[in-house]
């Protein structure tokens, strides 16, 4: 018997369907949903573990997104013709999943959760990632799972001064506006994209823009739940029914010195304090036949923190640091903290510190991308590295994090539309963090604003970055925004708002809300608080450097142009000239035909190194023209032999030539002597008349 299929679709105002279905693939999946917008397709399952996971007390949620090869025509490259590792791309789209959709699962839930959406077919016109928000929204919808859904998500660009929802690549690359954006029926959760320096009244347009969009998915995946007929299955939660009981005891006896902590103590010993007082706690109940297991007193312990915290904040204004709501942390710069690196700068701010280094290559150093979205070559691009020790802490190096990925394409993001797009360079930025305390993705920003100055890059202004928190009374609804929040007031906190920009506008955001209320005025208060956060920073960027300066041990680029037809003879058989010259002058070379050119690139550390190779490649593609003329240097004269210097530094034997056989070259020629000479081409060999 074949499975009914069970489908809701969505029209969108330019004629687009997006359709949802469920009932006919993966069935043995908790839930499964199946998304199509044009020929792009994205299957999402979710499965729940039947017992709960020991030995944690938060929600063990797994997000997982593969692109296959096939939706796009076309076979994986490398010896093994199979997907491998996620790329870059697929782990940015799994973040955007996970930010959108942990906050509506009961934290309290501890059984596994795994959600996979695999990239089924692909269409140019219609990107993937803007629609898994939505279908694995619905996959976790039809599960029956407590959750606080639906919910959807949208990518929205400005393009040709008009708004697209979910677009092409090609489109979204000439775009001045690229977000993804996701919520609920009411409002906003998460936020991520990149702008060419706009103003908060447009980003807040384009939000409700959005927010239209996402009700009309989120009404859809109502009707299908509908029409399935789904109800809560069960599910239960972990749900102690001493919880209350035994989360009043501790508070009562260790409220004070929670408290006290929170207000007195640094980060570092406030963390090995809290460690010792949760020891406490534990030996404090071994015995008490109240107590069931560890893992729900380390539970409660964190909930009571998180509580006196917000209490503390919410009561008396009070942060751990002692600032106001709306003071940065203390700040100190440097540039040219590493003399030997092409450009370096060292930003801190409290207890968080970014060394970005700078490295200029050539056109040869690109980063290429070629998965199944995207065939890109970036001449600017930023890696980040967030290491144990900037937290104190010890784990084993296993690679980039999810998180080290997802925080160096926001700084990424944030700058790359300020650097000039005719620079020579190929430009490597890397950021390593050195302490930790919140924020370093945008002391990330910040540093290597500084660096790329330092390193000469002409970038058009300064960019700095922000990260804004948000706590909610939810007795009153007031609500409290922070400003540079600390580690501590971001887990506690309602929302974490990053913001970077320049003096004239916003080039990135990123923003994740913890629960569903958000609205438009809180978001707007947002950022025009980080706005004046962002103009702070600004000239405490242009008062540690005016302007940027190239250094003396800055590799050089020089262009030039030759014919088509000579680029064979400087590539040489098999490489094997151009290979010589990049040896002989420790440079390296790239060629590219345009039209009936060939642009040769030439990169060295120094302007000899250039020079030689130059002289190289000239030396190669010299021919002289039919009758003209030459000034030539003699070389030496000896055993009847006229050797010349000519013009493109090529030395030649004129005995060689039919004009010279009879002449007594030493009757009036000396070596150093300058003469004139005339060229004439014989058989497509150089040859000379006479002498003048």
């Amino acid at each position: 018997m074949i499975p009914e299929l069970i489908k809701e679709n969505i029209f969108l105002e330019d004629g687009q369907i997006i359709s949802i279905e469920t009932g006919k693939l993966a069935c043995q999946a908790n839930g499964t949903a199946v998304v199509r917008m044009g020929k792009t397709s994205l299957i999402a399952t979710i499965v729940i573990s039947k017992k709960e996971k020991e030995g944690i007390n938060f929600l063990p949620l797994i997000i997982d997104y593969k692109e296959n090869y096939s939706a796009g025509g076309k076979i994986p490259g490398g010896f093994l013709k199979r997907e491998r590792r996620p790329s870059d791309e697929e782990v940015l789209t799994m973040r955007l999943i996970d930010r959108l959709l942990r906050p509506l699962f009961p934290q309290n839930f501890l059984k596994e959760i795994q959600i996979i959406i695999y990239l089924l077919s692909y269409d140019i016109n219609v990107l993937p990632d803007g629609l898994a928000g939505l279908v694995a929204s619905a996959a976790v919808s039809i599960s029956g799972i407590p959750f606080k859904g639906p919910v959807s998500a949208v990518r929205i660009i400005r393009f040709q001064n008009s708004f697209l929802i979910n677009p092409g690549i090609k489109s979204v690359k000439k775009s001045d506006i690229n977000l993804i954006i996701g919520g609920t029926k009411n409002s906003i959760l998460m936020i991520e994209g990149e702008m060419k320096e706009i103003s908060e009244n447009e980003i807040i347009y384009f939000i409700k823009i959005a927010h239209f969009f996402i009700k009309l998915q989120i009404t859809a995946q109502i009707n299908l739940i509908k029409n399935l007929k789904i109800k809560s299955k069960n599910f239960p939660v972990f749900n102690n029914l001493n919880f209350i009981y035994l989360k009043k005891k501790i508070k009562y006896i260790f409220y004070e010195k929670i408290y006290c902590l929170y207000k007195q103590a640094s980060s570092i010993i406030r963390f090995q304090q809290m460690e010792i007082l949760l020891l406490k706690i534990n030996n404090y109940f071994l015995y008490d036949n109240l107590i069931l297991n560890e893992d729900e007193q380390n539970y409660i312990f964190e909930i009571l923190k998180k509580e006196i915290l917000r209490e503390i904040i919410l009561k008396e204004n009070h942060r751990l640091d002692g600032r106001s709501l709306d003071d940065l942390r203390k700040i100190w710069s440097k540039t040219n903290f590493l003399p030997s690196v092409h450009g370096s700068a060292i930003f801190s701010r409290g207890e968080t510190q970014a060394l970005s280094t700078v490295t200029l290559g050539s056109s040869l150093d690109v980063n290429k991308i070629d998965n199944v979205i995207l065939q890109d070559k970036q001449k600017f691009y930023l890696h980040y590295n967030f290491p144990p020790f900037s937290t104190g802490e010890i784990k084993l190096l296993k690679g980039i994090s999810r998180r080290e990925i997802g925080h160096g394409n926001l700084a990424q993001r944030a700058l790359k539309n300020i650097i000039p797009f005719k620079t020579p360079y190929t430009i490597r930025v890397v950021s390593d963090i050195l302490e930790s305390n919140g924020s370093s993705s945008m002391a990330t920003v910040c540093a290597s604003t500084l660096a790329l100055m330092d390193a000469g890059i002409p970038i058009k202004r300064p960019v700095s970055g922000i990260s804004m928190g948000l706590i909610i009374n939810f007795l009153t609804d007031e609500a409290i925004i922070l400003s540079d929040i600390l580690g501590d007031e971001d887990n506690i906190g309602d929302m974490d708002f990053k913001m970077t920009g320049t003096k004239f506008g916003i080039t990135a955001c990123q923003m994740d809300i913890n629960f569903p209320g958000s609205n438009y005025e809180m978001l707007l208060n947002s950022i025009l608080k980080a706005k004046n956060c962002l103009l702070f920073l600004i000239k405490k960027i242009l008062n540690t450097i005016k302007s940027p300066s190239l250094k003396e041990n800055s590799p050089k680029i020089f262009y030039f142009e030759i014919k088509k037809k000579l680029i064979g003879t400087v590539i040489g058989s098999g490489g094997k000239i151009i290979q010589e010259i990049k040896t002989s002058t420790n440079t390296n070379l790239k060629i590219e035909e345009k039209e009936n050119l060939g642009i040769i690139e030439i990169y060295g550390k120094t302007d000899k190194q250039i020079k030689n190779a130059i002289f190289k490649i000239k030396n190669l593609i010299f021919f002289p023209k039919k009758e003209k003329l030459y000034k030539v240097k003699i070389k030496s004269i000896k055993n009847s032999e006229l050797i010349i210097i000519l013009p493109s530094g090529q030395t030649m034997d004129l005995k060689k030539s039919e004009n010279f056989k009879n002449l007594n070259l030493y009757s009036f020629l000396r070596k150093g002597d300058w003469i004139k000479i005339k060229s004439v081409n014989k058989n497509g060999k150089i040859n000379f008349k006479r002498i003048i």
